[in-house]
């Protein structure tokens, strides 16, 4: 079974900055993509970043110039460094993992809240 676990979430004021982690562990299969997707209260969950093990990234158009993903393969952790926070940047942030191995296979952390709030 894989698990994600997230940490670094927190308050923070507009303008501010936040790292976020996420570290995998059980049986994954090495060539995955890791992201990062966000929930704020009312709204549908959607994409904010994604890496593959080979560091290709993509990012949504409203956070692009502003947060940086990034991954340590060898222990199959990945980052959310977002500066210039701004309100609706609030959200869940929740760490994904998947992979093909025949069929997809897809796990989620259990979420970390960013609040972003003079």
């Amino acid at each position: 079974q894989v698990q994600l676990v997230e940490s670094g979430g927190g308050l923070v004021q507009p303008g501010g900055s936040l790292r976020l982690s996420c570290a995998a562990s059980g049986r994954i299969f090495s060539m995955n993509v890791m992201g990062w997707y966000r929930q704020a209260p009312g709204k549908e969950r959607e994409l904010v970043a994604t890496i593959t093990r080979s560091g290709t990234t993509s990012y949504a158009s409203s956070v692009k110039d502003r947060f940086t993903i990034s991954r340590e393969n060898a222990n199959n952790t990945v980052y959310l460094q977002m500066n210039s926070l701004k309100p609706e940047d609030t959200a869940i942030y929740y760490c994904n993992l998947y992979y093909f191995l025949g069929s997809r296979y897809e796990y989620w952390g259990q979420g970390t809240q960013v609040t972003v709030s003079s």
